[in-house]
Parts: structure tokens; C-alpha cells; sequence
């Protein structure tokens, strides 16, 4: 009596269904992407040993402690109060000495000469302020720098800054608005 063969199973139809699911699989997943806040950093500095000067008053000291508390130069704060704060403390205030000094610069992109704010916000937070807190007041202090850049363009060219197509313009704008932040590293603040 001979043996019966046994069937053999088409393994290459199984490898084209495994590399077809492994394909949708790929397709269809969602990856997570790391996403940051935009800032554009300032250049290397040449020579380490220059102390640059920055006086009081073109300062404005934003602090966050452990407890999410908001100090805006040495007052207690609400976050809902740090946009209007920033925009009045980077704007002109001719012959207030409460205010930052202000220089006139030529802005070549746009053909004008403009005063231009020497302030800086200086943010400065605690190791214990959450992540939630921090990324309010960065929102709130690049909003407050948007606005401004809207209000120079609405001013000067009747459109939004966002809506501007004209690469020269976009880039007076930018020279004429500097995003002026001075972000310390975090350190044990404290806060009640």
C-alpha cells in the first residue's frame, strides 16, 4: 500500500496577506511628533568675556513660581493681564523714564525710519512650575509680540501680518518688531 501524500499549504498567499496588513497597519497609525515652541535663537557671541549692560527699566522681569504664581516685574499677576503688559511695556512711551528707552533705526526692507523699544522681557521660572503654566505665559508673550507685528502692518500696509505675501515686507516687519525675550534657566524661586 502507498502512502498517501500529504496536501502542502500555500505559504506565499499568507506572506502577501502579513506584508499587506503590516503596510495598512503602517498607514493607518498615527505617530506622535514632538512639537516645540518657535524661537528664533540669537547668534553665537564672539567674545565671551563682553558684559553687555541691560539697564532697569528696559527690563520687564516676568517670574513663575513653584505654586504657578505669576510676578510681573515684582506684582502679583494674572496670566489673562501678561499680553496687554508686554505689548504696553515694548511700546513708545516718549519721555516716560517708567518706560524703556527707545532708539530711531532705519528699517531698510520697508523705506522707514522708526523708533524701536530697547526693552526685554525677562522670563524667569521656578524647577517646580508645570508645564501647563509655562507654555500659558510663552503663548501669551508670543501673542502679545503677534499683536504688535499685526498693528505695525494693519499701519503701514492695510493687512494683517499673517496675510502679507511680500517676503521684504514680512522681513520689516520682523526687523521693526524683534521677538525680545530673555529666557534665564530655571531655578528654585520659590513662592508661597
Amino acid at each position: 500500500m502507498a502512502k498517501k501524500a500529504a496536501p502542502e499549504i500555500n505559504a506565499g498567499s499568507m506572506a502577501d496577506i502579513a506584508f499587506l496588513l503590516l503596510i495598512f497597519f503602517l498607514v493607518t497609525t498615527t505617530m506622535d511628533v514632538d512639537t516645540g515652541i518657535t524661537r528664533r535663537l540669537p547668534p553665537p557671541v564672539e567674545n565671551d568675556v563682553e558684559d553687555i549692560v541691560v539697564k532697569d527699566r528696559n527690563i520687564l522681569k516676568v517670574l513663575i513660581n513653584s505654586h504657578d504664581r505669576l510676578l510681573i516685574d515684582g506684582k502679583p499677576g494674572d496670566i489673562s493681564m501678561l499680553k496687554q503688559k508686554a505689548i504696553d511695556f515694548m511700546s513708545i512711551h516718549p519721555g516716560d523714564k517708567t518706560y524703556p528707552e527707545y532708539k530711531p533705526r532705519l528699517i531698510e526692507e520697508l523705506g522707514i525710519e522708526m523708533d524701536m523699544s530697547q526693552g526685554i522681557i525677562s522670563l524667569k521660572n521656578d524647577r517646580g512650575t508645570s508645564y501647563d503654566m509655562y507654555i500659558a505665559v510663552q503663548d501669551e508673550l508670543a501673542k502679545a509680540f503677534h499683536q504688535m507685528k499685526d498693528d505695525l502692518s494693519l499701519r503701514l500696509f492695510g493687512l494683517k501680518y499673517n496675510q502679507l505675501i511680500d517676503d521684504n515686507k514680512v522681513k520689516g516687519i520682523n526687523n521693526a518688531i524683534p521677538v525680545r525675550i530673555s529666557e534665564a534657566e530655571p531655578e528654585d524661586i520659590g513662592g508661597k
